[in-house]
This record gives C-alpha cells, structure tokens and sequence, in this order.
C-alpha cells in the first residue's frame, strides 16, 4: 500500500518509443550527423529524461542512431 502511494509522486517512466522519438526530434534540433554531436544531443535530451529512463541505455540508442 505505501509503494502505491509512493509511485503517485514519482515522474511517469517513458516508454521506449517515447524516447526514441525524442532521440530523433533532439538529433534533428541538433543538426547531429556524427558522434562527434553525441554531447549536443545529450544535453538536449538530458533534461527531458533525467529521472524518467536509464541514462546509459538512452546513450546507447543515441550511438546507435548517429551510427546508422
């Protein structure tokens, strides 16, 4: 009963296409085309994410996007 009542107060976790969509949408803003950009989209995404989804899994798929 106390989790449930714990959960209400913490921020919504993202969902995986959530995440990859601001992946995209902060890649763009960016002008990201290479690693290189990896930290500009980063700190774009880092503000939006933070306490919402595993950091180090959201820089995996931003590695894999810049790499695609």
């Amino acid at each position: 009963a106390e989790i449930a009542v714990i959960q209400d107060f913490l921020p919504t976790e993202l969902e995986a296409h959530e995440i990859h969509e601001l992946i995209s949408l902060a890649i763009q803003h960016a002008g990201a085309t290479t690693m290189r950009d990896m930290g500009a989209v980063m700190a774009l995404l880092k503000p939006q994410i933070q306490g919402r989804a595993n950091i180090g899994n959201v820089s995996t798929w931003v590695k894999s996007a810049l790499n695609e």
